[in-house]
């Protein structure tokens, strides 16, 4: 092609091309990205507790952690029966207690021997016998931090001792025949790009469907009528309600702020065969290692009202938290795309300023005017963030979910809107028995879709 004929095409796009006007870097949404120790997003997380290590994981050495911008030992003492988590550093002379050996009552560093409680109080100093021993294990702890160990995940709480809540107990961690398996999965990038994707039930007809090919079920790739909820100050479901043939599917994500999330099936359901209030494939929390890193650690949900018992293995449970296996070629994942390749694509820290968010992305517009919020209120009137709500004697309610009802479209309705008058009615059907103990208020759920799906709309 000659100078004379690339002139046409050039001209045609005169004035279009405007990379040279949009170099300027846009701005990260600081006070939601920075996590470290000190800042305000950072001081807000560490007001909850939050996992930190899968406990098969763990055996008789220490392991090094970060969490939260810090490094930490997570150990086993009292011959491995409780669990310790500490600071790196050796208060005496910095070496790592990476190294240090695991005792009946704690930890001893490897260079000196000094012997640690879990709870950071220096029990021995064997070298040394003088009263600046005595004062220094007077005066000086190592830094520790309390943890409890439920279902094979170890939860550490990193905030102000004072200010330590009561451990969360969601409905979830008991649903009968349920088998659960933890699992974790890493993100090289920052926290508020992995959760986000919770409240935005579009990117599931695309990035997980029409794409590249069906990551979960075909039914999927279908767009839904969406409707977003905040229940109170910390709980927010967007749901998806489809059509597939003579069937509504309602699909519904949620999270618990700050980081816990539960979703409808990835397997279990395509929206062809009815289901009534299936609960979620995964058990979740999105947790930051640094600013630049976060990691999942999860329970995946396999039974009856869970995902097939086929996906329990470690490859399964990568499927479930993302459509594909972690570790691929990048070929692959440039061919087939997933939620890794989606977050981890936008860099480190994504510049949250250049976002234009769109009516579909009102979830994630509510969640974070919420968290900003309650950072906020924490950082500058010492307010704290509320805890997840728990009804009176009861666990705290969720509803991540797939229900799938028979309800054939009706001729000469607007199906769009019929569509997103039952997902919203299929929502309130389970905001209403919020206060029944578990099994009855399973039984009243179920009991109450079949109802609807019989009589209709009215």
């Amino acid at each position: 092609m000659t100078v004379a004929e690339t002139k046409p095409i050039l001209d045609m796009f005169a004035g279009n091309f405007r990379g040279y006007t949009q170099t300027e870097t846009v701005g990260i949404e600081e006070e939601l990205a920075r996590i470290t120790p000190g800042t305000p997003g950072g001081e807000y997380l560490r007001r909850f507790w939050q996992p930190v290590f899968i406990a098969s994981e763990l055996g008789d050495l220490p392991k090094l952690i970060k969490i939260l911008g810090e490094e930490l030992v997570l150990f086993r003492y009292a011959g491995g029966e409780k669990i310790g988590l500490v600071h790196k550093y050796c208060p005496h002379r910095r070496a790592s207690l990476e190294y240090g050996k695991c005792e009946d009552n704690g930890i001893r560093c490897c260079y000196h021997g000094w012997l640690f409680a879990p709870d950071g109080e220096i029990l021995e100093t064997p070298a040394e016998n003088s009263a600046a021993a005595d004062m220094v294990r007077e005066k000086t702890r190592l830094g520790a931090y309390p943890v409890i160990e439920y279902n094979g995940l170890v939860f550490a709480y990193m905030g102000p001792p004072d200010k330590r809540p009561e451990f969360p107990f969601y409905d979830a961690f008991t649903i009968p025949e349920m088998v659960t398996t933890t699992y974790k999965a890493p993100y090289t990038c920052n926290w508020i790009q992995v959760l986000d994707a919770i409240l935005d039930p579009v990117h599931t007809t695309f990035l997980h469907s029409q794409n590249s090919h069906p990551q979960f079920s075909e039914g999927m790739a279908a767009l839904g009528e969406l409707k977003f909820f905040e229940r109170n100050e910390n709980h927010f479901l967007g749901s998806s309600t489809r059509r597939i043939d003579d069937n509504v599917w309602v699909r519904v994500n949620e999270l618990i702020l700050p980081n816990f999330t539960q979703a409808g099936s990835a397997f279990a359901a395509d929206g062809t065969e009815q289901r009534y209030f299936g609960r979620s494939c995964f058990t979740r929390w999105v947790v930051p290692v640094d600013d630049e890193n976060s990691i999942v650690y999860a329970w995946a949900n396999f039974g009856p009202r869970g995902d097939p018992m086929q996906y329990n293995t470690k490859e399964g449970c990568e499927l479930i938290e993302q459509g594909e296996i972690l570790d691929r070629p990048l070929e692959e994942k440039q061919r087939y795309p997933a939620d890794s390749e989606a977050v981890e694509g936008m860099g480190p820290i994504s510049t949250h300023k250049g976002e234009h968010l769109m009516p579909t992305d009102r979830g994630i517009s509510l969640y974070r005017r919420r968290a900003r919020k309650q950072i906020r209120d924490l950082a500058s009137d010492g307010i704290e963030p509320p805890q997840p709500v728990h009804p009176e004697g009861l666990p705290v309610r969720t509803y991540g979910q797939d229900t799938v009802l028979r309800m054939p479209p009706i001729e000469g309705q607007d199906d769009r809107k019929y569509l997103a008058r039952i997902g919203a009615e299929v929502l309130e059907m389970q905001f209403t028995f919020e206060d029944l103990d578990d099994e009855a208020r399973d039984r009243a759920i179920i009991d109450k879709l079949k109802e609807f799906e019989a009589n209709g709309l009215g």
